[in-house]
């Protein structure tokens, strides 16, 4: 009879610990997906964000560069296309999606001096 006694106090007293271990794989799943949040995914999303306001900014006479690295001066805005002036009498038609970043707003190329590095 001691025996059954003694084998059920075991039984118990492993039960605690068995429960603290599910806590602290709990604790270490949960920041796990609090570093993956903040590090991977948040950035990403602020990203995003960024990218979709300047696609929706795009506006006549803005100097742009592609993704395909093309400069042109944007001529029409359409919903979902772009004519790009990126010669004299040269335009092609291309998709917002394919802008990669706005260099100026309406200022001419032709009426800026390049800038070198190192002056």
């Amino acid at each position: 009879m001691r025996r059954r006694w003694k084998n059920h106090k075991a039984g118990v007293k492993s039960m605690p610990a068995q429960q603290g271990s599910l806590v602290s794989s709990l604790l270490m799943f949960a920041l796990m997906f609090a570093v993956f949040y903040f590090f991977l995914i948040r950035p990403q999303q602020i990203q995003q964000k960024k990218r979709r306001e300047m696609l929706n900014s795009l506006r006549k006479g803005n100097h742009v560069i592609t993704v395909g690295g093309i400069y042109g001066q944007i001529v029409d805005v359409k919903e979902d296309s772009l004519v790009l002036e990126i010669a004299d009498k040269v335009r092609i038609k291309t998709t917002r999606a394919a802008v990669g970043a706005v260099l100026g707003k309406g200022e001419s190329a032709k009426d800026k001096e390049p800038e070198l590095a190192g002056q």
